[in-house]
């Protein structure tokens, strides 16, 4: 087999503490007039009120929306471009969790082309180069400050939406561990659950045959040599940080790991994209009202299991990275992985079950049937999955009962050819 190697990232990321402090010299150095998207939480801070200033002593003139709100409802993305447009930025700053650098990338495609967010739902809608985004994170989480991504709520449709595309991925990523210190356990919790999903999911992703066309048809290609490198160095660190950071929040050893994690699992997720988790956790989401990083964190351990006769040498590789013994067989090994997976995610407050999160008995075939509606999620799981196999997941992550998802290779498995090239 030929090696693929596909990775796409910012043009510069800063990592490690005080970077923050170098915020306004990247940003004065693509514009002069700059918007500035956060909540109101980080709106509040005078960490916020310092960087705007440095902001402003840089030269750059700062319109402020400090309004983002969870899981960036679609309203907002037009909103925010209204506000904007009479000030004219050049460059839209994203300062906070994966909400507002969402918010803050959906807009820089507004602002460069018009329209509604929903004439760039889907991959490869954006025509062009966008306002230049900086993004400086405040959670160790979503890895948005390096992804081609932004997820948006929208109230016509059941189960979030995406605008991806090459075209957003930040110009500049400033990652200051700093900002993340006290950060509460439970969103802490939730981002490294959510970040830990990243990190799995990308490198159990489908291998897709190697083609002329496959980087410039896909935005998401699967798992490949170079996402597997940040994959791996994401697993070591978040599984020797999460539940330190969780138990002491001023941990600030913890704290440099799981955002250094975190975004080692945005490039890997940008560039091999994610699978069966995060397609099942949107229309989990819509019915339990439950943050992102609980419902991926949740049915993880399930869709391992589903996934491990697919992926026996990925999970050992996982579980090595994790801290077991290489000396162990491969299949023990994948056992270990899951194992370990769902221990780490217990141990920071994580349910172990669907029910615990609220999903109603009468709506798990429903809850199957959105899910295979995220057709490109689907086609990234390394193991085929209809309807009857995402209910199976479903069911099992119910229940708590993960030996039901042991079984042999199903009739409909073809483990030897990549899902993608069906």
């Amino acid at each position: 087999m030929s090696l693929l190697g596909v990775l796409r990232g910012p043009r510069q990321v800063l990592f490690g503490a005080g970077q923050r402090h170098a915020l306004a010299t990247v940003t004065a150095a693509l514009g002069s007039r700059a918007l500035v998207c956060t909540d109101a939480r980080f709106g509040a801070t005078a960490e916020f009120a310092q960087l705007v200033g440095l902001l402003e002593q840089a030269g750059v003139h700062v319109t402020t929306f400090a309004e983002v709100e969870p899981d960036v409802p679609v309203h907002q993305v037009t909103q925010c471009a209204q506000l904007a447009a009479a000030a004219r930025p050049d460059v839209v700053v994203g300062m906070g969790g994966g909400s507002c650098l969402d918010l803050a990338k959906a807009v820089a495609v507004l602002l460069a082309h018009g329209g509604s967010p929903a004439d760039y739902y889907g991959e490869l809608r954006v025509p062009g180069p966008v306002v230049p985004v900086v993004a400086l994170p405040t959670t160790a989480g979503t890895g948005s400050e390096v992804t081609p991504v932004a997820v948006l709520t929208d109230p016509d449709r059941v189960s979030k939406v995406g605008i991806s595309s090459p075209h957003l991925i930040p110009q500049v990523a400033v990652c200051d561990p700093e900002l993340t210190l006290g950060c509460p356990p439970g969103l802490t919790a939730s981002a490294g659950a959510d970040a830990l999903s990243h990190v799995v999911e990308a490198f159990t992703a489908v291998r897709r045959p190697l083609t002329t066309g496959l980087a410039t048809e896909r935005v998401f290609v699967g798992k490949n040599e170079l996402t597997d490198t940040y994959a791996l160095l994401g697993v070591r660190l978040i599984a020797g940080s999460l539940h330190r950071a969780w138990s002491t929040p001023d941990d600030v050893e913890a704290r440099e790991a799981m955002m250094l994690g975190a975004t080692a699992g945005g490039f890997a997720l940008g560039t091999a994209g994610t699978a069966a988790a995060h397609a099942i956790q949107y229309p989990v989401g819509a019915l339990t009202h439950t943050p992102h990083g609980i419902g991926v964190g949740a049915l993880l351990p399930y869709v391992m299991e589903y996934n491990r006769p697919a992926r026996v040498a990925e999970m050992a590789a996982i579980a090595v990275a994790m801290g077991a013994s290489p000396d162990a067989s491969a299949e023990d090994l994948a056992d270990e992985a899951i194992d370990r997976v769902a221990a780490l995610l217990a141990s920071v407050g994580i349910p172990a079950t669907l029910a615990e999160i609220g999903l109603p008995a009468d709506q798990l075939r429903w809850t199957a049937e959105q899910a295979s509606g995220a057709e490109r999620l689907v086609a990234n799981n390394p193991r085929p999955l209809d309807v009857d196999g995402l209910e199976r997941i479903v069911r099992a992550a119910h229940s708590g009962d993960r030996a039901a998802l042991r079984d042999a290779v199903l009739p409909t498995d073809d483990l030897t050819t990549p899902a993608g090239a069906r």
